[in-house]
């Protein structure tokens, strides 16, 4: 499904020492046209309404989708620029409404699960993305500061967000097919969507199989591998999500 780049050696560092890297055509227009209408027909079963983030992590089986998530190639990715054998820890859809779809707060998504070491987000974007429609934004160099503190966000939705105001960060710029790879603790987060179109962006994320993880702010942890925080695996049917998604 993915056209696996040829990373480099420089390539590599730049993630290490930026906390993000550009992967431009990841897939294809056909792979990434399918995928798209997967992603839209997951959202007329579980409603997008106006949403600044609408995530779901279920995929049916056989579709586009599941092979885009399950890619070998992509996992190859993840495991290059993480340093060692891994294994998918969420995808989710991460599609912002038109006419409205709101600012999504700078955040780490470590300030959720809390891992104690590497984890990453694939990012693809499968309609353009602009500053009209509420690009991703990152922050170069975020990652080196660790697990910063948080607060709500304020929206009455229970996530969070970094207790200061960045000035300083980078709009991802992204046509369909587009990939931006980002640490898990890499500051970041998006602008309103002000176009009449849905902003449609699915994220995968990894992480190094010597990976714990702490659902209590770090007082306690345990293997990621031995004890999958999410079930990831396709479904036969999608259902409206119960709850939250972890990640974003």
């Amino acid at each position: 499904v993915i056209i696996p780049p040829a990373l480099t050696e420089e390539q590599i560092e730049f993630y290490n020492r930026e906390g993000y890297l550009v992967l431009p055509g990841l897939l294809n227009a056909d792979a990434a046209d399918a995928v798209r209408g997967d992603i839209t027909t997951i959202m007329d079963v579980i409603g997008l309404g106006t949403s600044k983030l609408r995530q779901s992590n279920e995929y049916l089986k056989g579709s586009a989708l599941d092979r885009f998530v399950n890619d070998p190639d992509l996992l190859s990715v993840a495991e290059r620029l993480m340093g060692g054998s891994s294994t998918m820890y969420l995808p989710f859809t991460a599609v912002k409404s038109g006419n409205g779809g709101g600012q999504f707060h700078f955040h780490q998504d470590n300030q959720y699960t809390r891992f104690d070491g590497p984890g990453i987000n694939l990012w693809c974007a499968f309609t353009p993305m602009t500053e009209e429609n509420g690009c991703l934004k990152i922050i170069p160099r975020s990652h080196r500061e660790g697990t910063l503190p948080s607060e709500l966000s304020g929206d009455g939705d229970q996530h969070k967000k970094v207790t200061f105001e960045p000035a300083d960060f980078v709009s991802v710029l992204m046509n369909p097919g587009d990939c931006v790879a980002f640490s898990r603790l890499t500051v970041h987060g998006s602008g309103p969507n002000n176009s009449p179109e849905n902003r449609i962006a699915y994220a995968v994320q990894f992480h190094r199989n010597d990976v714990n993880y702490s659902t209590d702010g770090g007082g306690t942890f345990q293997s990621l591998v031995e004890n999958p925080r999410w079930s990831v695996g396709p479904v036969e049917h999608i259902t409206p999500p119960k709850g939250r998604i972890d990640g974003h």
